[in-house]
């Protein structure tokens, strides 16, 4: 089996467990919840066709649902978080510059376009699954400050796994 399909098999594990273990119990002050899980889909090679990157997601935020039983939400965002992953991902993590990322990470791109990748896509995510969760606009200000709150978490908490556990050769 590729060495690149036994990494992500591993992160896709690591992350699945983490969620399921650990943060699907983190709920702070109301606003705040963590979805590192999220990363995996964030991290997909870019050689990842389009349909195969949609199937992905929607399996992996489906088995989050099943887990924590959130009736498709995450399934949902998953899904919504790829289909701009597929539209504006280089466009956000090369900045018109020609390169080639073969896998989004920390230690791949410039750090800020990749810190600018992860609010933008955490905040997608988050966004559809609160307001998915909330099946309207009336509390659109604690959708809001939950997605605002629980994107910079989340944010802060990919960068550090980053730092932990992505090291430089494997983005080549």
């Amino acid at each position: 089996m590729n060495n690149l399909v036994l990494r992500n098999i591993g992160r896709f594990v690591l992350l699945m467990l983490l969620q399921l273990l650990v943060l699907n119990y983190v709920y702070l002050g109301g606003y705040v919840m963590p979805m590192l899980y999220v990363l995996f889909i964030l991290m997909l090679p870019t050689s990842t066709g389009r349909v195969p990157m949609l199937l992905i997601a929607s399996s992996t935020g489906l088995i989050i649902d099943i887990m924590a039983g959130t009736l498709g939400f995450q399934t949902l965002a998953c899904t919504v978080v790829a289909m701009v992953r597929i539209l504006f991902a280089d466009r956000i993590l090369t900045r018109g510059e020609n390169i080639v990322v073969p896998i989004p990470s920390l230690r791949s791109v410039t750090p800020q376009y990749y810190v600018s990748y992860l609010l933008l896509m955490y905040s997608i995510f988050y966004l559809v699954l609160f307001t998915a969760e909330l099946f309207s606009f009336r509390g659109l200000g604690g959708v809001l400050l939950a997605t605002l709150a629980s994107t910079l978490v989340s944010t802060l908490l990919a960068v550090l796994y980053q730092l932990l556990f992505v090291k430089k050769e494997e983005n080549l």
